[in-house]
């Protein structure tokens, strides 16, 4: 299982914890070239909560998105995707505490206002600011408090600002998601840092997940668009928490190029660098979302191979993770391979039980499809923060890698009075 590099700072207050991962503020979460603030404005309606966010590039930085695929699209969702096609952008605001989707009309004349007002007040062209939102579907935005609020969010722009915009940009969340990373390429140090935001709705095909990556590299938009999608694959689209998607799931990636690095290049070293040290951030930061999972005590990573294709490999172990009862099992610490086999077979794909095998972290439960009696070491076993599940079908090369957590009663908890 993929390791977390535990934050210097991490945010105490909540109830959920997914034993050692536990996400806060990394140290050195600076880009250069990038300024970024967060400040309460009143969305939230508690007191001091930060809600407001902004990221700001100093000069105009090739931007790519992925978006949710969701056909009830938020307001934002729709004007980034819209935005992104130009291939730059200056920056992004974010607010918590409303999604701004399902308003009609409002919606899209809320996030034009909003972006609107960062464009005025900052004095860069109109179209160059992207916006984000999440919360509260259905809810139309106080408008008149963001945009109160804006003058504030730009005069508090700082180099050392995306520790708060990451806080600002939080709704269930108990801890901030922020990680950092630097690398040779083109003959100088680049800077990756990256921030997100979730703990519920999430599925593969993007969710109620929103996440930022900047850079100081040099790259253009369509290369960087290239690297985002293979990043957000093996990470954002491989986590589940309650297989629900959400309206407004957003990633962005922007590159100023201050580094002063050469260009990167589709096909070159350079790019492979790059991709693998962006896709390494991307999945740390799923990693903490799904140890974040509302309720969440374990992170369980499904590994599934010997299947007749990739793809068969990744529908059989989205089955699992997507599972109800398998979850639940693990919530309880219980070893009920049985739920796994169910899920293997409910998902379709071809399947020899007589050749199947499970092992529960490094306890073989399954052999050739039969019982091994090794349940009560299995138990004992799987009684941990992070939990990997790995199953052969002995029937292929076809292999996939998901991560899911558990889900118990503190998840109720909050989704059945989310509103109230």
């Amino acid at each position: 299982m993929s390791k977390l590099k535990t934050a210097s700072s991490p945010k105490k207050s909540g109830k959920r914890s997914a034993g050692a991962r536990v996400g806060g503020i990394v140290d050195g979460l600076v880009v250069p070239g990038f300024r970024a603030s967060g400040i309460s404005c009143g969305i939230k309606g508690k007191r001091g909560a930060l809600d407001l966010a902004l990221i700001l590039s100093d000069t105009d930085a090739s931007v790519a998105g992925v978006f949710t695929l969701s056909t009830t699209k938020a307001a934002p969702v729709i004007l980034d995707i819209k935005r992104v096609r130009s291939g730059t952008s200056r920056g992004i605001i974010v607010n918590s505490g409303c999604a701004n989707a399902s308003v009609g009309k409002l919606g899209m004349k809320t996030a034009l206002a909003m972006t609107s007002a960062v464009e005025s007040e900052v004095g860069v062209k109109k179209g160059s600011i992207l916006v984000s939102s999440t919360g509260v579907i259905g809810v139309p935005m106080p408008e008149e408090k963001v945009l109160k609020g804006v003058p504030k969010l730009v005069k508090e722009l700082s180099s050392d600002g995306l520790a708060r915009a990451a806080t600002a940009i939080m709704t269930t969340d108990v801890w901030p998601k922020t990680v950092v990373k630097k690398a040779r390429i083109g003959g100088k140090s680049i800077t990756v840092a990256g921030i997100a935001k979730g703990a519920g709705m999430i599925a593969p095909n993007m969710a109620t997940m929103l996440g930022y990556f900047l850079t100081d590299a040099t790259i253009g938009s369509a290369v960087l668009s290239s690297a985002l999608k293979v990043a957000v694959d093996g990470s954002f689209n491989s986590v589940v928490v309650d297989n629900d998607t959400s309206t407004n799931d957003t990633v962005l990636a922007l590159a100023n190029g201050f580094s002063g690095c050469k260009e990167i290049k589709k096909g070159t070293k350079d790019f492979e660098t790059f991709v693998k040290l962006l896709s390494a951030l991307a999945l740390e930061l799923a990693l903490l979302i799904v140890a974040d999972g509302e309720g969440a005590t374990r992170v369980v990573e499904v590994e599934l191979k010997g299947a007749t294709s990739k793809a068969n490999a990744r529908k059989a172990a989205r089955s699992i993770v997507e599972s109800l009862l398998v979850k639940t099992a693990f919530f309880g610490g219980d070893p009920n391979w049985g739920r796994i086999v169910m899920a293997i077979g409910k998902s379709g794909i071809k399947i020899n039980e007589e050749k199947l095998d499970i092992v529960l972290n490094g306890v073989c439960v399954v052999k050739n499809g039969i019982d091994t009696g090794a349940e009560k070491k299995a138990s004992v076993a799987i009684k941990r923060p992070e939990v990997k599940v790995l199953i052969d079908l002995n029937m292929g090369r076809g292999a996939a890698r998901l991560w899911t957590s558990d889900i118990g009663y503190e998840y109720i908890r909050i989704n059945s009075a989310y509103r109230t």
